[in-house]
């Protein structure tokens, strides 16, 4: 059951994918296959002057061919083997779809506003995402470049690395009721997930391992706020911060949940990651740079 039940929600994902609509096995079975019923009220007679269907379709909803091509992509595209069963299951979502995009169309959903504005909007952006696939001119990334991007990650690391949780609030009134509770012996989890209006509030307040060079120097807290990185280092394991820090307009409460030695994963592992990170750096500049290019031979008023 698990099994057939993953088999249907990766088809529906490919379905929404390629902006088909999604129907329940059993509807797209029913719109695949006609029922005998129906077929038999039909007549013979009918059926035999059907014309018969075109060599590259797979099926047709009032004349309108459903190829075989469309079908190949969402085989494709789903990632599963190929099979009868998967090709039965993609041309009734198909037929579906045609049956409800003839509907709409007979009832004029298309002249509908709100409908021609999101054709324009999803129009726009399939045609500006094809000029810039072929216009966009990114720097590519080297293996030296990442080579030199995990050094430089590397060298920012400790000694140690700490796993640590927060429980964030906005006002002295609130953060002073955390504390007093932890006193008590208050599942501090628990108290983020009451409380706590900072990050990952839901999952126990609790952050990702992290390592800072010490002593911490500003600009050198791999983005975590100062006076948390500062609190960080100091604290023992278990341990938990006996007054808030600021921080903005937050109070933050600090537990020190685990301490390490840090564990530098290997290149090999990291590269992958850190080539897609950079790739996407190369992206965004050679974006801009296009971009400046258009402003500078355009006429823009404001």
């Amino acid at each position: 059951m698990k099994a057939k039940f993953s088999r249907m929600w990766m088809a529906a994902g490919v379905c929404a994918a390629l902006g088909v609509v999604t129907l329940p096995a059993m509807a797209a079975k029913s719109a695949a296959a006609p029922s005998s019923a129906k077929a038999d009220a039909k007549g013979d007679s009918k059926a035999n002057a059907q014309k018969p269907l075109p060599a590259d379709a797979v099926a047709s909803v009032n004349g309108v061919a459903i190829s075989k091509v469309s079908v190949d992509a969402m085989v494709k595209a789903s990632g599963q083997p190929d099979s009868p069963q998967l090709r039965e299951l993609f041309k009734g979502q198909l037929i579906a779809n045609e049956l409800l995009k003839q509907a709409a169309q007979k009832q004029h959903y298309d002249t509908r506003p709100e409908v021609q504005a999101a054709v324009e909007a999803a129009k726009t952006m399939i045609v500006t995402r094809a000029f810039m696939t072929e216009h966009l001119n990114a720097a590519p990334v080297s293996d030296a470049d990442v080579k030199a991007k995990y050094d430089a990650v590397v060298a920012t690391l400790g000694e140690n690395e700490y796993h640590a949780s927060v429980i964030a609030v906005r006002d002295a009134v609130t953060a002073q009721t955390v504390l007093d509770q932890l006193k008590k012996g208050s599942d501090f989890a628990a108290l983020a997930r009451q409380y706590s209006q900072g990050p990952n509030a839901a999952q126990g307040g609790q952050l990702n391992w992290v390592s800072f060079k010490t002593p911490i120097t500003a600009g050198n807290t791999q983005n975590w706020p100062q006076p948390i990185a500062e609190a960080l280092v100091k604290l023992p394991k278990g341990g938990v911060s006996s007054e808030p820090l600021q921080i903005g307009e937050q109070l933050w409460i600090l537990r020190v949940d685990d301490k390490r030695a840090t564990q530098i994963p290997k290149f090999e592992e990291s590269a992958p990651l850190l080539r897609k990170q950079l790739e996407q750096v190369a992206m965004e500049k050679a974006t801009a740079q296009m971009i400046g290019d258009l402003v500078k031979n355009a006429r823009i008023q404001q």
